[in-house]
């Protein structure tokens, strides 16, 4: 269950900054509101995930689900260019997330 509180801090994570970014700089009340509230989610996730998770394994997932979701929402969702040395790195990322939690014991 630890981890499922994880994953869902993290798509949080890709929530607000999305948020954010759609809220083109707290000029938009909405996408602000939304923001915060995706910060609140995430953390509160993070936070229930470090009871029973090393934060060495917690921060560092959580950061990489939302870097690896913040990277697809900015190419499909806002046509951010992205080139093959990106996205290799991209799948590296995915990788990094799938050893930690092969190798975290939890």
């Amino acid at each position: 269950m630890t981890w499922i509180y994880l994953v869902i801090a993290g798509i949080f994570e890709v929530v607000w900054s999305t948020a954010m970014k759609l809220s083109q700089g707290f000029t938009k009340i909405g996408w602000a509101i939304a923001t915060i509230i995706g910060m609140i989610a995430s953390f509160a996730g993070l936070i229930i995930a470090t009871k029973h998770l090393p934060i060495g394994i917690a921060y560092p997932v959580w950061t990489e689900i939302g870097a690896v979701g913040s990277v697809l929402v900015g190419s499909f969702l806002f046509h951010d260019q992205m080139n093959m040395m990106t996205w290799i790195f991209v799948i590296l990322l995915i990788v990094s997330i799938i050893g930690i939690k092969i190798t975290a014991g939890h």
